[in-house]
């Protein structure tokens, strides 16, 4: 079958979950169907890749987004299936469906009316990313959702999508390659003590990813411990700015706070979750959250928000600690950001004082991402989706 996968992110463009998820996904793709990718950048071997419309240089974001979709969908001609991936990319998906007749199947890492907040980001073009997103999950003959929580709110916000065509496929981790690095070049030039105790956050500077409620319980945090943020792409200038101010004030109050901004090579990222003594997700809203499986898969203790996907990924007392959040709204803020720091805190305090108990979720953590998150189970689970669109035909 000829497969056309559209994508925003793609290597070396990769920043976030969803471009890890089509990274790893096309490679085991390629060896059971005829794949083509298509994606947003600058050109580069082995895939189709466009930019936005030139006339298009001072527009929305959004709306050159879109431009990037109508390219990239003339660019799929032959095509028997289209697959997009994020909003960026649906529209295309579906331009590909209606213009060359094929099935379009999505998946669905976030959904825009599960992140308000992207209206600081693109202003009026989050009323264009979200019809992007509506137009493409609605008429799909098929969504992937990376979780069931993921599947349950594809259905809560979008109604008239019928329950049968949405599946779960959960994202995968490489743990051939995510595996425990015990070399310290790389945590030594970044100004890591691997003697102290550590946590470790890696993620986007980004409302939905919950920083600043990471930086909120770090004043509770155990004195001997260091805080090591990997954040960087910030959405916008606002926040990058109140990003910078939270960091300076917690460092004038306790020292081993070391941010590195710059996007880390995999590999530099991999020496850096092994040498911590817990990883932490604190966000307010993830479908699935595969930073949690790179960091259980370099044997890395977890505490991590129970929202979305993230209870099917870290279990419990077993691989790492979930911390509630009582929000307002699915993907919104917690109703109480002080309570929420201070039950983070102490999640994380539980385990910086006791690293046995740490290390051995951690065991318990890379054991599970073997058993249950192989890329090469997800990708068969992905074509047989594809064989049974491709046999039910064109759905309206």
């Amino acid at each position: 079958m000829r497969v056309a996968l559209f994508t925003r992110e793609y290597p070396p463009d990769v920043y976030g979950g969803a471009g890890v998820h089509v990274e790893y996904l096309a490679d085991h793709l390629s060896r059971r169907c005829d794949l083509s990718v298509l994606c947003f950048g600058a050109p580069r071997p082995g895939v189709s890749a466009a930019g936005p419309d030139p006339l298009l240089g001072e527009a929305n974001a959004a709306l050159q987004a879109l431009s990037v979709d109508l390219r990239l969908c003339a660019a799929a001609a032959g095509c028997e299936l289209a697959h997009s991936h994020t909003w960026y990319a649906n529209l295309a998906g579906h331009l590909a469906k209606l213009l060359y007749e094929v099935p379009h199947v999505v998946t669905s890492h976030s959904l825009e009316p599960r992140r308000p907040w992207k209206a600081e980001q693109l202003g009026g073009g989050y009323a264009l990313s979200s019809w992007a997103e509506r137009t493409a999950i609605e008429a799909a003959d098929a969504v992937i959702a990376v979780s069931a929580a993921m599947r349950a709110d594809i259905l809560d916000c979008y109604p008239a999508l019928a329950a049968e065509r949405v599946t779960v496929v959960h994202n995968g981790i490489d743990t051939d390659l995510y595996k425990p690095d015990h070399a310290t070049d790389v945590v030594e030039r970044l100004g890591m003590n691997p003697q102290r105790p550590s946590v470790v956050f890696v993620g986007r500077i980004t409302r939905q990813k919950g920083l600043e409620h990471l930086l909120a319980a770090a004043r509770y945090l155990d004195p001997q411990a260091q805080l090591i943020l990997l954040a960087g792409a910030p959405d916008t200038a606002e926040i990058a700015a109140a990003t910078e101010a939270a960091v300076a004030s917690l460092a004038r109050l306790r020292d081993g706070v070391i941010w590195v901004r710059e996007m880390l090579p995999k590999e530099d990222v991999i020496q850096v979750l092994t040498h911590a003594t817990v990883f932490c997700c604190p966000s307010v809203y993830e479908p699935m959250g595969i930073v949690n499986l790179e960091a259980m898969a370099c044997e890395t203790a977890v505490v991590a928000t129970a929202t979305g996907g993230i209870p099917e990924v870290v279990a419990d007392g077993e691989t790492g600690l979930l911390v509630g959040i009582d929000q307002d709204e699915p993907g919104g803020p917690p109703r109480d950001p002080e309570g929420f720091a201070r039950r983070t805190a102490e999640a994380l305090n539980a385990l910086l004082g006791d690293p046995a108990r740490a290390a051995s979720l951690g065991r318990a953590g890379r054991q599970r991402a073997i058993e249950l998150f192989s890329w090469e189970a997800i990708a068969k689970r992905t074509v047989d989706v594809y064989r049974r669109v491709l046999q039910a035909g064109v759905q309206s």
